[in-house]
């Protein structure tokens, strides 16, 4: 039955997505399809900044319920996203005219809820929701410029132009330029992320279209998508139909930044009143498989807890101070595990130790240098592998999940014969450890690259100085050769230059527990120490 202003109750309700999204394409287009894909509509903007738009926009070409409206180079702070919203809103209102309600999400967000509990909420709450708040008497802003948003004239990017943007403000406020609010209207602030029923939608169009001063001042106001339509909504809407709330669950570090959802994050967010969240990371595939799953279940399956908000509080909170609500991977999981093959390519020469592990990869997932590189093709694996320092530090748990993300008990990869401390630290694990220890001639030129990899050596260099860091070099890789013996690992296999090709295959074969007949197909030895 309707509701009040037209509003369709029951199983009638439509929805239409407006999504606002500048990155991760592929994971973009399977959320937007899955929306589209249980009849709702889906207009998407694409940041004229983003990359990949070509790609997102084929894979989306089949889908009839999406449209894709002009694209606006957005910034953080700026009119721009404001802009592009009413985009998005007008042309949702244009090309799904059954839908009944407008939902504003990003790109980062996903449904949390079954999408059957989401339209039966919608529907029997007939109500706007945005959060609302007094611009000047909430604490909605805790530091940093307030009035002076409002009040001054912005017309460059915060972020990007930080001198220039005060330098603007400065000179307003030492020449008298503030301005007077619009006449009649209260300032409101709040989320940016909303969900307005169709005909409040029309309304706050109609209302901006015959208010072209409006537009005009916030235009120039520093970061309206927090105050435009948190201010609008309540002037066209009577205050009993919005509900000073956003449906979307965001939270913020005590350091001020969004949190991240990963995998580990489903149980909070299953249990989570809101609709939807964000950001949820590209790299949380279980998480968004799962969340997509349960899009699909029935409105029942919708689960009901606590405060999500509250809960990361309380558990960052026990987290500081060593009392953490469960265990951490790296204490969990910090043995790679008994039963597991770790292959492991020793060698100075990093071209050749990455020409070796690429040569392996139909035998067995094969990486270079893994705790050298910061970028070395692993797959997301949630926080456990950036920063660098951290995959290192936590070297053991980090190789348990890789192998358990990639479903295999055999991995390969390269280490630097330098990473001694790494190295020991293997052997001690339960898992079968073999090596490859790959010797390369070592002379003055082979330093004078290395030092210059290092960035000790440069074109410049004396010669003096440069013949003393190669003294030094020779010394240090002589020692870690040493410590490399002293260690007297098992089962170690070496190759070297100028060995007999039949010789270094099966050594090669004996690593990797292949044939020679693999290795001699997998790599070209004739030229793999070139």
């Amino acid at each position: 039955m309707p509701g009040r202003h037209g509003c369709i109750r029951g199983p009638m309700t439509q929805i239409a997505y407006l999504v606002l999204a500048h990155k991760n394409p592929a994971g973009l287009a399977e959320m937007v399809t899955m929306l589209a894909g249980h009849g709702d509509g889906v207009a998407l903007h694409y940041d004229r900044r983003g990359a990949g738009f070509a790609g997102l926009r084929a894979r989306l070409a089949a889908q009839p319920r999406v449209v894709l409206v002009r694209r606006r180079r957005c910034g953080w702070g700026e009119w721009s996203l404001v802009a592009a919203t009413l985009d998005l809103l007008r042309a949702a209102l244009a090309a799904f005219p059954e839908a009944t309600h407008l939902c504003l999400i990003s790109g980062d967000c996903t449904p949390i809820k079954p999408r059957a509990h989401i339209a039966r909420f919608l529907a029997e709450a007939d109500r706007d929701f945005i959060e609302h708040h007094d611009f000047f008497d909430s604490d909605w802003i805790r530091t940093g410029l307030k009035e002076e948003r409002l009040i001054y004239r912005h017309f460059v990017n915060e972020r990007r132009r930080k001198w220039l943007f005060y330098a603007l403000l400065d000179l307003q406020r030492r020449l008298g330029l503030s301005r007077s609010l619009p006449e009649g209207l209260t300032i409101r602030i709040g989320s940016q992320w909303w969900a307005l029923r169709r005909a409040t939608a029309q309304r706050l169009l109609a209302h901006v279209d015959a208010n072209p001063h409006l537009m005009r001042f916030f235009r120039t106001t520093w970061i309206p998508d927090e105050t435009f339509f948190q201010t609008l909504v309540p002037h066209v809407t009577p205050r009993a139909e919005i509900e000073n709330r956003t449906l979307t669950f965001l939270a913020f570090s005590d350091y001020g930044m969004p949190l991240v959802l990963h995998d580990d994050h489903e149980a909070l967010l299953m249990a989570e009143e809101h609709l939807f969240a964000r950001k949820v990371s590209p790299g949380a595939r279980r998480l968004r498989a799962r969340l997509a799953a349960h899009y699909a279940a029935p409105a029942e399956a919708a689960g009901r807890g606590g405060d999500a908000r509250a809960l990361y509080r309380y558990y960052t909170w026990r987290g500081r101070h060593g009392q953490r609500h469960g265990i951490r991977i790296w204490a969990a999981g910090r043995d790679i595990g008994e039963g597991r093959n770790i292959h492991l390519v020793l060698c100075k020469a990093w071209h050749v130790g990455r020409r070796l592990a690429h040569g392996q990869r139909p035998l067995m997932p094969s990486f270079g240098y893994i705790f050298d590189e910061e970028e070395a093709g692993l797959p997301p694996l949630g926080g456990l592998s950036r920063p660098l320092a951290k995959r290192k530090r936590h070297r053991r748990a980090f190789l348990n999940v890789l192998c358990r993300t990639l479903g295999t008990d055999r991995l390969m990869f390269c280490l630097d014969p330098g990473d001694l401390d790494i190295i020991a630290d293997l052997a001690r694990d339960p898992c079968r450890l073999r090596l490859l220890d790959v010797a390369i001639p070592i002379d003055d030129a082979f330093l004078a690259g290395h030092g210059a990899r290092l960035g000790l050596i440069a074109p410049g260099t004396p010669e003096t100085h440069r013949r003393e860091v190669i003294a030094t070099l020779h010394r240090q890789l002589a020692e870690e050769r040493r410590a490399l013996e002293r260690m007297k690992l098992d089962h170690v296999h070496r190759i070297a230059p100028g060995m007999p090709h039949g010789r270094m295959a099966g050594e090669i074969a004996a690593f990797l527990d292949a044939t020679p007949e693999q290795v001699r197909d997998a790599i070209d030895l004739e030229t793999l120490f070139d």
